[in-house]
């Protein structure tokens, strides 16, 4: 009996280059190879990488002016500053953790008075709005389309950005008003016996759940194509996004705290720089989520056109 014969080095390399460099006149997006190379070749045209590092850099610049917004909100919603800190403190590394305390105690300590819709705080969601902005214009190069006018798309980043400070809020909210309405549901129902178990499995589980209705929105609505997007196709995307975005927070989190050793290297801009880090994961995370939708609505233009 023959053995099988062994790929080559040469032939191993040639398959290497064909997804990492493929020729695109030549890929069927149709079947599985192809597809990953579409995907490749998006990544690469649209740099994921670089639009990552950009997008960390917007977001850094919207990372305080939203805390600034949100903290604004902490007296209209009766949660004390201690709220803000455990939940914080449960999701980022140490040294963000320690950055972020010390920028909420400063904004609660000096800015005192004004009104919700003051200027001010109007001017903060403009600012916090950036980040959202620059990701718009990549999900639009993502499915290599012209992007909406200027004043739309800058309308859909306030929308988002004050759907994403809900989204925090609510996280804020559910642990704290929503065990009191769940223990007061159970108690009436007559099954306080099961509340501690089906509480602990909620309190995990609207947080993921919200972010990917956020996501999943975003990816259907923002990207400029013709014909428009429908949101059942976008499902793959924002599922992606969401998944990986938890493993982000809560696995970075613990590899920085239990591994990192960011401090005895930077010193004392270390919460700064995993910030960063945390941010450019963040938006190579959300780049990846609309490059495989638009991969994928490429793949069911191409297979429309087949079985026409």
């Amino acid at each position: 009996m023959s053995e099988e014969r062994k790929p080559s080095v040469s032939e191993t390399l040639s398959l290497v280059k064909s997804f990492i460099d493929p020729d695109e006149s030549k890929i069927d997006i149709t079947t599985g190879k192809g597809f990953i190379q579409d995907l490749i070749v998006r990544m690469r045209d649209v740099d994921i990488s670089g639009m990552g590092a950009q997008l960390a850099y917007f977001f850094l610049l919207s990372f305080f002016p939203l805390l600034i917004f949100m903290v604004t909100l902490l007296p209209y919603l009766d949660l004390d500053e201690e709220h803000v800190f455990d939940f914080l403190q449960s999701i980022v590394p140490t040294e963000v953790f320690l950055l972020t305390q010390g920028t909420i105690t400063e904004i609660l300590t000096t800015h005192q008075g004004g009104g919700l819709l003051s200027i001010g705080v109007i001017g903060t969601i403009w600012s916090a709005s950036r980040g959202v902005n620059a990701l718009i214009k990549t999900l639009n190069d993502a499915y290599e389309t012209e992007r909406k006018p200027g004043f739309i798309n800058r309308g859909w980043s306030l929308v988002f950005t004050i759907a994403l400070v809900i989204l925090i809020l609510l996280a804020l909210l559910i642990p704290i008003l929503g065990h009191q309405f769940a223990f007061s549901l159970f108690s009436y129902l007559g099954v306080e016996e099961t509340f501690s178990e089906f509480w602990r499995f909620v309190r995990w589980i609207i947080p993921p759940i919200l972010i990917f209705i956020v996501l999943n929105l975003m990816y259907w609505i923002i990207p400029n194509t013709e014909p428009k997007l429908h949101m059942i196709s976008v499902l793959p995307g924002a599922f992606f996004s969401t998944v990986s975005w938890v493993v982000l927070i809560y696995g970075f989190s613990y590899y920085v705290n239990n591994f990192g050793n960011y401090t005895s290297t930077y010193g004392s801009i270390a919460g700064i720089i995993i910030l960063m880090l945390w941010l450019y994961f963040t938006g190579m995370i959300l780049i990846f989520g609309g490059l495989l939708n638009a991969t994928m609505h490429k793949r069911r233009i191409v297979k429309k056109g087949y079985n026409e």
